[in-house]
């Protein structure tokens, strides 16, 4: 595993203690993936489950479960839709997806990314489900959305 795998595991594992809240309802669910594709930490955002298999160690114990949501995540200093609520975040050495639910039709969502990533130095092109483009640093970035007339289901993936 390389340095910025071990630090965003380590990381991860920081961000789990302090957020980690009950187990009532669905949580965030978190992989975290090594240069080769396998898997190095993931928390099961329902069970509250946590693995992790690194050289030296593994094991595996419950914590009460994490549950994160736009308040808990920005890109450059946009958070998500207000009222997102992050299902998954999946990490690895080239890139990151992150799976969201909004309280928003998709095209409320995209306009609303449109505008304030823009603002924050992307370079962005409308999609017909949602928008692709390049962040700030040059990293490439795509938001996939899905949904109907009260509720959106997103993906961004950066880089990778």
């Amino acid at each position: 595993m390389t340095n910025r795998a071990w630090m965003v595991s380590m990381s991860l594992a920081a961000a789990m203690l302090v957020t980690a809240c009950d187990r009532s309802g669905d949580g965030t669910s978190i992989t975290i993936n090594a240069d080769d594709g396998n898997t190095v930490g993931a928390i099961d955002g329902r069970s509250g489950e946590v693995k992790i298999a690194l050289p030296g160690f593994s094991g595996q114990f419950k914590m009460p479960k994490l549950d994160m949501d736009a308040g808990n995540f920005q890109l450059n200093g946009v958070h998500l839709y207000p009222g997102s609520k992050i299902e998954a975040v999946d990490m690895n050495d080239g890139g990151m997806r992150i799976r969201f639910s909004s309280p928003a039709p998709a095209a409320a969502v995209r306009d609303y990314f449109r505008e304030r990533l823009a603002k924050a130095g992307y370079a962005l092109k409308a999609e017909p489900e949602g928008l692709s483009g390049r962040t700030n640093d040059n990293t490439s970035f795509r938001l996939n959305l899905e949904g109907g007339a009260e509720r959106t289901k997103g993906t961004i993936l950066l880089g990778g």
